[in-house]
């Protein structure tokens, strides 16, 4: 699903920048700047704004939010709303694959 959204949104270049951010994350590195916790962040590319949450314990990286400057504060407010169920359904996810 992020990967049609990032198809529509971004040019290529931007793409290939989002891929190797996505590449460092999986080696371990800690990207973006942090949203209220740790595990909560965003990165900026173009005149966009990526949202990712990181589940460090079960090693997961979950994008999801693509915005631009004038709908941050909007954007922030509705993820944080869904913290809860996006962790619940991350999990859940996790142990039907089991």
């Amino acid at each position: 699903m992020f990967q049609k959204k990032m198809n529509k949104m971004f040019t290529k270049q931007e793409q290939i920048k989002i891929n190797k951010t996505i590449k460092e994350i999986k080696k371990g590195k800690i990207y973006g700047k942090p949203l209220s916790y740790s595990f909560f962040r965003e990165i900026k590319i173009g005149g966009k704004r990526i949202y990712f949450l990181i589940y460090n314990e079960i090693k997961v990286v979950l994008f999801v939010a693509v915005s631009t400057k004038k709908a941050q504060k909007i954007t922030i407010k509705q993820i944080k709303k869904q913290l809860p169920s996006l962790k619940r359904s991350v999990f859940d996810k996790l142990r039907k694959n089991d």
